[in-house]
């Protein structure tokens, strides 16, 4: 509910022409009869009589025709990514809880636009889907499968994996509709080729917004004095981080994992937006 103050932070205006043909909000690419007046020209044959503009026509000896841009409707998709990648956070959030802050604020902007808000929340073993639906109700409804999700996730966050990245793609696939904006909030770390294919298949019929979620440890480990262990995959790891040296490394090794990582994703059809779990989610979209 707090973001919902906030809807006036993200912009939803379309960047790629609307190909659906339900009417709505948005402005499609191509004249014909709407409500949105766009521009007078010469009658033509064919032209529907009602739309002569009888003004210009008087004024100029010759009839003319007035045209105007056709509304389009555009579903708002959300993808919210809970898997064990994102249950992670050094700081002030869990990555999948500042997944979750950005995707209550799409929602409520979607909604103060008058769009209808569907989605899928999934975790390492379950997925929630949200068929397209307008007003407060789409947002909420929402909301409760992101708390029911996130919750999941960390109950069973030691247990194996069994629902991909990859599966929750094709499920997106069948559920947008051409036209759709798709916003893919997550870290991306779990991608496979079968998922970039994906992208690329969504991406040919909607308009694609990518929200990587990163944390600071993620980029430069903290100097500290000593090693320190953690544990990965069942197995323990010794961390010098008293090593500049090592740091300096990771450090470097993470800049070309996450260049290489954008520069797929990017391929793949995504407008990426930059965003980490240890800053308020507000300051970030002041800042960009």
């Amino acid at each position: 509910m707090y973001y919902k103050a906030k809807a006036q932070l993200l912009e939803l205006a379309p960047k790629v022409k609307i190909k659906n043909t339900l009417t709505g909000q948005y402005l499609a690419p191509h004249k014909g009869r709407g409500m949105e007046f766009a521009e007078v020209r010469h009658y033509q044959q064919g032209d529907d009589i009602r739309s002569i503009d009888w003004r210009v026509t008087a004024r100029t000896g010759e009839t003319h025709t007035k045209l105007f841009q056709e509304e389009k409707e555009r579903p708002v998709f959300i993808f919210t990514d809970f898997s064990n990648s994102m249950l992670f956070g050094s700081q002030m959030l869990l990555k999948s809880v500042q997944a979750a802050h950005i995707s209550a604020l799409v929602a409520w902007s979607a909604c103060q636009r008058g769009d209808r808000i569907g989605g899928i929340v999934f975790n390492q073993h379950s997925h929630l889907e949200l068929k397209p639906s307008a007003r407060e109700k789409a947002v909420l409804k929402l909301c409760h499968n992101l708390c029911d999700s996130h919750q999941q996730a960390l109950n069973a966050i030691d247990e194996q994996a069994t629902n991909n990245f990859s599966d929750n793609l094709k499920r997106l696939n069948h559920l947008a509709k051409p036209g759709s904006l798709v916003y893919l909030i997550s870290d991306f770390n779990a991608l496979d080729d079968a998922s970039f294919k994906q992208l690329e298949i969504l991406s040919r019929h909607c308009e694609l917004i990518g929200c990587h979620i990163s944390d600071p440890f993620e980029h430069q480990l903290p100097a500290f004095k000593q090693a320190v262990t953690v544990s990965a995959n069942g197995q323990d790891f010794a961390l010098p981080l008293m090593d500049s040296s090592f740091r300096a490394r990771f450090a470097k090794n993470a800049e070309q994992a996450f260049s290489t990582r954008f520069n797929r994703l990017t391929k793949s059809g995504l407008n990426l937006i930059s965003f980490n779990a240890a800053t308020p989610l507000e300051l970030q979209l002041v800042r960009k």
